[in-house]
């Protein structure tokens, strides 16, 4: 498989600096609303047009996140994290930073992917967080599902919908209207995982068709807590899998589906928790609409259901 990201492990702050720098020029490029990077710029005549242009900020940037608190806080993380966990994994649980939310999906704070992702800090602190999960159909109506990695630390190896991930604590992935944040990091992520350029993936061809509250444990130590926005696309895409994401993709019609379904109660198959919710709850319903074109028709966004 060929991949669009190269992915090197930097063992000093030095190096580190050094690539980053070096990566920019590589990283998927942020889209935000209204030709401007910024959120404090919207304003409200300007929300009758979709228009999106690329971001000046690289993606790396954090806007609300000292770049050198930043690599303290990783540095010093990154000592007492597991040392079995993947080089490229670990990079991305201590600098991507989540967002928190209520239970009603007010945002609320930021923290570390790591701690987010914490069973301990689930429990205790009842940590929150946003993510998306993205369900792509080709145009023969074939939902494309992917294995995850297994250096993923939570849930590696089993089967998913298409994209499954989260909108990070930056301007373009803040912005509420429109769910235009969430859109952003989708297509951000897309390209991150599957190698879909975004001029494939154009933000306002997602649509949202609800939300979905649930906690799920992977194993002793991790899990997820996670208010998940479920986005559906139809396009045609040139797919490059990144090996350090996914170990695996399949485009699956209905009765594929069905069979794989099978295979996961019969024990020989993994799925992720959040996929067997929406296949379970969902998907089969929304399936009818993705064929007849009728997907607004089944969107509910005021509601958020709790699994």
């Amino acid at each position: 498989m060929s991949t669009s990201l190269s992915l090197i492990q930097t063992p000093s702050r030095l190096s580190r600096c050094l690539l980053k720098s070096a990566s920019r020029r590589y990283t998927a490029p942020n889209y935000c609303i209204f030709g401007s990077p910024l959120a404090s710029s919207l304003s409200p005549s300007s929300s009758s047009s979709l228009r999106f242009v690329r971001s000046l900020v690289p993606s790396s940037t954090r806007p609300f996140t000292s770049s050198t608190a930043l690599m303290a806080k990783s540095d010093s993380a990154v000592v007492d994290a597991d040392s079995t966990m993947d080089a490229v994994q670990k990079r991305l649980m201590f600098e991507d930073e989540c967002i928190l939310v209520d239970e009603h999906d007010n945002v609320v704070g930021h923290d570390s992917k790591y701690n987010c992702h914490l069973m301990e800090k689930i429990d205790k602190e009842n940590l929150l967080h946003r993510a998306f999960s993205v369900f792509l159909f080709n145009s023969k109506y074939e939902l494309l599902l992917q294995q995850r990695s297994a250096t993923k630390v939570t849930f590696p190896l089993v089967w998913t919908n298409t994209c499954c991930s989260h909108p990070l604590y930056r301007e373009s992935e803040l912005i509420e209207e429109n769910y235009l944040g969430v859109r952003n990091a989708a297509q951000r992520k897309l390209f991150d995982e599957l190698g879909i350029p975004a001029e494939e993936l154009p933000v306002d061809e997602f649509t949202p068709l609800g939300r979905i509250l649930y906690k799920a444990p992977s194993d002793g130590k991790w899990g997820e807590h996670e208010l998940d926005y479920l986005l559906f696309i139809v396009r045609d895409v040139n797919v490059h899998p990144n090996p350090d994401e996914v170990a695996d993709v399949k485009f699956m019609n209905r009765e594929q589906i069905k069979e794989l379904l099978k295979k996961a109660d019969a024990g020989e198959v993994k799925l992720s928790p959040w996929f067997r919710l929406v296949v379970d709850n969902f998907l089969m319903q929304w399936w009818d609409h993705v064929e007849k074109g009728t997907l607004l028709e089944a969107a509910d966004m005021e509601t958020i259901h709790k699994l």
